[in-house]
């Protein structure tokens, strides 16, 4: 990076900063801080949910899974696509439930102070855990751009401290309003991003690779002349892609249950909109807006994958794929434009953890310190707190992050960690009969059955972590084919050719020149099936032949490994009850395995949460009443006639019976009206134009 991209940088920083101490002059009470007000309307609602939903981690990630899987790769991002549907019922519950935290609404719904305890800690090891995978991210594109170092230090050790003080200080000081205002502007930095390096690699494409007289619109074209066209298909095209169909859906599901009860939801959700209607926009329009960058992400990878297929610095850590795209690509030096993505890369970073920091600064103060340590703390007391709070949670999210190498395996993480409560969430939403200890045991279920036992079996049971019985792996599958040398197997020659020498072990390439038979090994499988870490060699390894075949342009060989061998990572509990059902893990493919626990994770708790709300004590009907009449109560914006509307809600609770789908019985379904069928709609087939458009994209230049 030369000096005036460090010079765009500052210039980023002190932006932000100004805007949180202009905001904080509008603080006045908690309501101010966490929720601005309640004063937002469609445009700013949009840009909160598109900044809270899109990460830095978002574009390093769709990098990395395009570069190993081709365009199937999308999915580590666009599996959400397909819950955004759902995303026009929900916001009208954020902001019927008129509360300023997710914890106040499970302490109302449950009677329980409690459950609003273990819901604010829930909430804030999420926002950690899934902060410290933003702050990764962003490690692993300033690595290529900046060196292992910075200030003498080791550079994720130096950098991310330094962002962290940056988020901290406009969000901290000026609440919800600041991250709202830095979220329209770092959300137009967020689009830039997504286009920014296209022109400029696909003029690298074709300067490498493409005829005299070709120019950067050619690029398409040269891309499908270089890949394989498995590198162009949608879904997972063989069993060693990360994302088949199967696992797509399984993963849809688990997030569709699990994203309505994160914390954020209630504040970009909903909560903080003027009315209704503006929370409907904000919430679905914002999180269309990151599917469609998500196409330019992928454009992206693909130029990296064309380019740079054959860097060993890429193949063992294709996170590096996006930092080494933008120092590469990005124009002669001198301009900006490396400083320029850095702060984009930034700006995803800043409008996701800000309102992470907030969200849990306003569980902790609601739910833990007020109603435990002073009940009588004022609003200025409760403000000073929550700044606490949020510097606590943004220094908890760079510790995680100063630990955490595989950023894949950090995201399947916060894929589970929504089941602690979504069961608990969706019942007590539409079931009168949820109880509050079956809330209790579900939860503690989970807890238990998820997170502790897989972390604590293995400290007490050490020797499973050698056991031959739980060190089994899938079957280790190579496939050898021979096939006709493509520009692209030419260019990966060259390279090889290039970097080999005399002291290097290996024998020299040969040069190879296309339509040359080229031959092909590669391996997949021989994943881990009890343990969410790596299974590797105590000793000598052996692989056994479990038999052979011919397939087109080649042969393939299965292997089962054997010999001494240790595993680390989490212990899987449910995939020994798939075992002992009799499921043939060891022939099932990696993202069937890396699957398979989600379906229990998604249905189990429910099945639990409805067995003991029907043999557990009912809940008081006078406190039912009042919340589900004001989940009923259409949202005024004026605040002065919602109230009066919610006032006479509670003064008959029977009020919007006629609007009940099932008459007479515990379930709180509504009738829906013609703007929710229409809405909901409307929204499911903007997801298939969104996939009909990256299917469009997959064929120019073909």
């Amino acid at each position: 990076m030369d000096t005036i991209d460090y010079l765009v940088l500052i210039l980023y920083f002190l932006g932000m900063s100004g805007i949180g101490l202009w905001a904080m002059t509008r603080v006045k009470n908690q309501e101010d801080f966490f929720l601005g007000g309640r004063r937002f309307g469609k445009l700013f609602q949009t840009f909160a949910a598109f900044g809270a939903g899109t990460g830095s981690a978002d574009p390093v990630n769709t990098a990395r899974g395009t570069f190993a899987s081709g365009m199937s790769g999308m999915w580590s991002v666009m599996y959400w696509l397909f819950v955004t549907p759902i995303y026009w019922i929900t916001a009208v519950w954020y902001r019927r439930m008129r509360c300023l935290t997710l914890g106040d609404w499970f302490v109302e719904r449950y009677e329980s102070r409690g459950l609003g305890v273990a819901y604010a800690l829930f909430g804030c090891f999420y926002y950690m855990t899934y902060g410290a995978m933003l702050f990764t991210a962003i490690g692993k594109v300033a690595t290529p751009l900046l060196g292992d170092q910075l200030f003498g230090l080791p550079l994720q050790t130096a950098l991310l401290p330094l962002i962290a003080i940056i988020i901290s200080v406009y969000g901290l000081l000026g609440g919800l309003a600041a991250a709202y205002w830095t979220d329209l502007i770092q959300g137009i930095c967020i689009i830039v991003l997504s286009v920014l390096l296209i022109p400029f690699g696909l003029s690298a494409v074709v300067e490498r690779f493409g005829n005299e007289g070709d120019t950067w619109t050619d690029g398409f074209r040269v891309m499908h002349e270089q890949l394989p066209e498995t590198s162009f298909t949608i879904l997972g095209a063989d069993t060693s892609s990360e994302f088949p169909l199967y696992a797509i859906v399984s993963i849809v599901i688990i997030n569709m249950v699990g994203i309505v009860l994160t914390p954020h939801f209630l504040v970009t959700g909903g909560g903080s909109a003027k009315d209704e209607f503006d929370a409907r926009m904000g919430l679905v329009s914002g999180n269309l807006m990151k599917r469609f960058c998500t196409i330019g992400w992928v454009i992206t990878a693909l130029i990296v994958l064309t380019l740079f297929s054959s860097r060993p610095d890429l193949i063992a850590d294709p996170d590096l794929a996006w930092g080494t795209a933008t120092r590469e690509l990005l124009g002669p030096p001198g301009i900006g434009l490396v400083g320029l993505m850095l702060a984009c890369l930034l700006a995803a970073l800043m409008s996701s953890v800000d309102c992470y920091m907030l969200v849990c600064s306003a569980l902790v103060v609601r739910n833990i310190y007020v109603p435990f340590f002073d009940p009588d703390a004022d609003e200025s007391e409760c403000v000073s707190v929550a700044r606490l709070v949020g510097l606590a949670v943004v220094a908890g999210s760079v510790a995680l992050a100063l630990t955490i190498n595989d950023m894949f395996q950090n995201l399947q993480l916060t894929w589970i960690v929504p089941v602690l409560f979504a069961a608990v969430f969706w019942t007590g939403m539409y079931w009168r009969r949820a109880t509050t200890t079956a809330a209790w045991i579900t939860f503690t279920f989970c807890l238990l059955f998820f997170f502790v036992a897989p972390i604590v079996i293995p400290i007490a049971l050490p020797d499973l972590k050698t056991d031959p019985e739980y060190t089994r792996t899938s079957f280790l599958v190579e496939t050898t084919t021979t096939r006709p040398a493509a520009p692209s197997d030419v260019a990966r020659r060259r390279a090889e050719i290039a970097s080999w020498t005399p002291d290097s072990g290996r024998p020299r390439p040969q040069p190879l020149a296309p339509g040359d038979p080229v031959t092909q090994t590669k391996r997949h499988g021989g994943v881990p099936l009890f343990w969410t870490g790596r299974v590797v060699p105590d000793g000598p390894e052996q692989l056994v032949e479990i038999r052979r075949r011919d397939v087109d342009g080649g042969q393939e060989i299965v292997w089962r490994r054997t010999g001494p061998l240790r595993a680390s990572g989490r212990f899987r509990l449910e995939m020994i009850l798939l075992d002992r059902l009799g499921i043939n893990l060891e022939a099932m493919s990696a993202p069937a395995i890396r699957t398979l626990d989600l379906p229990i994770a998604t249905v189990v708790p429910f099945v639990i949460m409805i067995v003991f709300s029907f043999i557990t004590r009912r809940n008081r009907t006078d406190v039912l009443d009042r919340l589900y009449v004001r989940m009923k109560t259409p949202v005024h914006a004026d605040p002065d006639l919602d109230r009066a509307e919610v006032e006479a809600g509670y003064a008959n609770p029977s009020r919007f019976d006629d609007r009940r789908l099932f008459p007479g019985t515990d379930l709180e379904f509504q009738k829906p009206t013609l703007l929710d069928v229409g809405g909901f709609l409307i929204s499911f087939l903007l997801c298939f134009g969104i996939i009909g458009l990256m299917m469009l994209i997959a064929r120019i230049g073909t």
